[in-house]
């Protein structure tokens, strides 16, 4: 007989991910038995945090009450985990409790890590540095009380959630700041660990033409390794092409006064910055049998690329930010993997292979480039664009547009509440 603590179906996190795919697998079957496993209270619209930090939407709204949204059916579990053992079906939470599952479903999304770059807890969200990803009302402070200088931009070199978010930043503060008469003091940097400001050309391109436009410097290979509030400094390893600045560097900005301390460390002045931190999947996935031991991708989700289902475990699906996927870590890239997994799971749960569904990679970033405009960035694995075929009939999604604005501000948050979250997008 089994425990009380028992479910035919757990799912860890009750973010994006998890309701979307709690609720696609009751509308399939209500008589499921499933649990989600999440101790928090609130959930959160994380991709309106941009146009939060940049004062166009407000913060509460982007909130809602976690009891709210636990699909009908489905149990919540509001603890915390502390450790999975996959070999024995079995989830350990905090308080010491202990529930087992016939199959698992890990989509416990992505944690900050603060202690990733020296210097960064201890000034994060103070000091004129600021950050979407922890505090949009002080980043919209920041912005609001800047007065000209230098205006850092930067990113960790880490996966971060949605990484064209870091930019997107910086097109809207950059367009507040020309609106507020402030831009005419202001130098705008951009510095980056990847060597590119986007991976697929045809939205490289027009990103590039924005670049262009309101005259920001960036600098490729740069790795942010420390920030010196104080003295307001920002220290960065260069990754790659040493000694070769036509490589490293795009429209030099020399009034920055950017200091070469070696061919291989430069430090970056900076009156405001605004950073992408750290970000690691959570601790109890990083010490899972679940996560890659070794390589690239290690602490991250061991899951086939197609079907989402683990490489180990035959009763253990993945999905979200916490995966070992290579594509962007976003809402819309769940979307996609919300119904490859609900399909591939009840195929397994009947006849123990998977016989259908394949997921190719699909995410998207809606790329803010200024208020009412946006370019919406759609892409699968490889970096080859996929843009939706019904939009892609009336708009060129490649080009700043303010209907991609309007989709942004009001459709993407409506289809998110109304329909995704209720299994039906």
């Amino acid at each position: 007989m089994k425990n009380i603590n028992h479910h035919q179906i757990i799912i860890i996190g009750a973010g994006t991910a998890g309701i979307t795919v709690a609720a696609q697998l009751l509308r399939k079957d209500k008589n499921l038995d499933i649990a989600l496993l999440d101790p928090a209270q609130k959930h959160y619209y994380q991709p309106a945090w941009t146009l939060v930090g940049a004062g166009t939407y407000k913060y509460d709204k982007t909130e809602r009450d976690m009891k709210d949204l636990i699909p009908k059916g489905a149990k919540w579990i509001q603890k915390a985990v502390q450790d999975i053992d996959p070999d024995n079906n079995l989830i350990k939470t905090t308080d010491g409790s202990e529930f087992g599952y016939d199959f698992l479903v890990a989509c416990p999304g992505i944690q900050i890590d603060l202690d990733g770059i020296e210097g960064l807890r201890e000034t994060i969200n103070k000091n004129g540095v600021c950050s979407n990803y922890t505090d949009p009302d002080y980043t919209w402070k920041v912005l609001q009380e800047f007065k000209g200088g230098r205006a850092l931009f930067t990113l960790a070199a880490t996966p971060v959630k949605c990484g064209g978010a870091p930019q997107k930043i910086m097109y809207l503060a950059d367009d507040y700041w020309q609106k507020t008469g402030v831009k005419k003091n202001t130098s705008v940097l951009y510095a980056m660990p990847g060597s590119t400001i986007f991976g697929v050309p045809d939205f490289k391109k027009t990103l590039m033409e924005v670049v262009d436009r309101k005259d920001i410097g960036l600098r490729y290979f740069h790795k942010l390794t420390k920030i010196d509030s104080e003295n307001k400094k920002a220290y960065y390893t260069i990754t790659k092409f040493v000694g070769e600045p036509d490589k490293l560097i795009y429209n030099d900005k020399e009034e920055f006064g950017v200091e070469e301390i070696s061919q291989e460390e430069v430090v970056i002045p900076y009156d405001m910055m605004h950073l992408a931190p750290p970000q690691s999947a959570p601790d109890f996935i990083k010490r899972s049998k679940l996560a890659h031991q070794e390589g690239p991708q290690k602490g991250w989700i061991d899951i086939d690329k197609s079907t989402l289902l683990h490489n180990k475990y035959p009763n253990v699906f993945a999905l979200g930010d916490a995966a070992a996927l290579p594509t962007a870590k976003t809402g819309a890239a769940i979307r996609k993997q919300a119904p490859v997994v609900v399909e591939n799971l009840l195929e397994v749960m009947k006849h123990q292979e998977i016989l259908s569904r394949n997921y190719d990679g699909y995410s998207s970033c809606p790329l803010i480039t200024g208020y009412g405009k946006m370019v919406l960035a759609e892409f699968k694995y490889g970096n080859v664009r996929d843009s939706d075929p019904l939009i892609s009939k009336f708009v060129d999604t490649s080009k700043e547009k303010w209907s991609m604005w309007i989709l942004k501000k009001y459709g993407l948050p409506f289809m998110y509440w109304n329909l995704m979250l209720k299994g039906k997008a």
